[in-house]
């Protein structure tokens, strides 16, 4: 069954294989990318080539997720959304301490509010339609191991995977769906790190290099070793696809694509089965599945 599917953070990385790998499985797709007549118009023009090339339905929105004005805009542009894939992220790059209060909660406003500003402009018309899909691209760091040096972003997704669990809970008697999509770490194929945000205070993060100079080339290095060589970013947008062609209620709660193997998905797959006891404990096992 086709449907419509806004994607955010859409300009590159996960983002635009997502776009990309959806409308080639036959759905109608709005790639989120803000600043689309600016620096990322490449990428809008990226886009519409594909899906010329492709004879696929793929097409662009201007879509900032820092600014409620801009989300609703856009959602009101698309009109109806079945599916929103909550992709948009932003990664950082020093020692934790040299970040400023100001950069965190800026990280944390692209990781985690964001994703509430999408579900204001959003939900109201999945409510009413009693069907929807949100779907979240979480992070391996939520359960897995946790290199230095990226602190405020591991702890941001780990925010937002939280949120996804809260919002599955509260939706499902509305008939919308909820699903994890949750990345290791691929060391090429994305520009997460190409365009992470450095720490402001850089006398402090100089005061770091006395006892840890070189440790992102080290971590780089060791994570890269840990991967099979054939690891292939693609592999997180066709689990997406996946996903949204299942039927609902049959889909997958999480889906962890992690090809260092960093121990996210032993630990979430616990966390999860703890999670549906709970609800089968308190005599609410409904809360876990979509109202058909």
């Amino acid at each position: 069954m086709p449907y419509v599917a806004l994607v955010t953070g859409a300009s590159s990385g996960f983002g635009a294989l997502t776009a990309r790998a959806l409308a080639d499985a036959g759905h109608t797709v709005y790639a989120g990318i803000r600043q689309t007549t600016g620096r990322n118009a490449p990428a809008v023009a990226d886009a519409q080539s594909y899906a010329a090339e492709h004879g696929v339905d793929l097409r662009t929105v201007e879509l900032d997720v820092s600014s409620q004005e801009s989300v609703d805009a856009a959602v009101a542009e698309v009109g109806r959304i079945d599916v929103v894939v909550h992709n948009a992220g932003h990664m950082v790059l020093g020692p934790t301490e040299s970040f400023t209060p100001e950069q965190i909660a800026e990280i944390y406003d692209t990781n985690v509010l964001s994703t509430q500003r999408v579900n204001r402009a959003v939900l109201p018309q999945m409510r009413d339609r009693r069907d929807g899909l949100l779907l979240w691209v979480g992070s391996s760091s939520t359960y897995g191991g946790t290199p230095p040096y990226l602190g405020p972003y591991f702890a941001a997704k780990s925010a937002m995977d939280h949120l996804a669990k809260s919002y599955a809970v509260e939706l499902t008697r509305f008939g919308i769906d909820t699903a994890l999509v949750v990345p290791g770490s691929f060391t090429s194929g994305t520009n997460h790190f190409a365009h992470a945000m450095h720490p402001a205070d850089t006398g402090t993060a100089q005061a770091y290099d006395a006892f840890y100079a070189g440790l992102m080339d080290d971590v780089g290095k060791a994570l890269a070793a840990l991967a099979p060589a054939d690891a292939d970013v693609r592999e997180v947008a066709d689990a997406i696809v996946r996903i949204v062609d299942t039927p609902k209620g049959e889909r997958p709660f999480r889906t962890t694509i992690d090809p260092a193997n960093d121990g996210s998905e032993r630990v979430s797959d616990l966390a999860d089965a703890v999670r549906a006891d709970f609800y089968e404990r308190i005599g609410m096992p409904d809360l876990l599945t979509p109202r058909s």
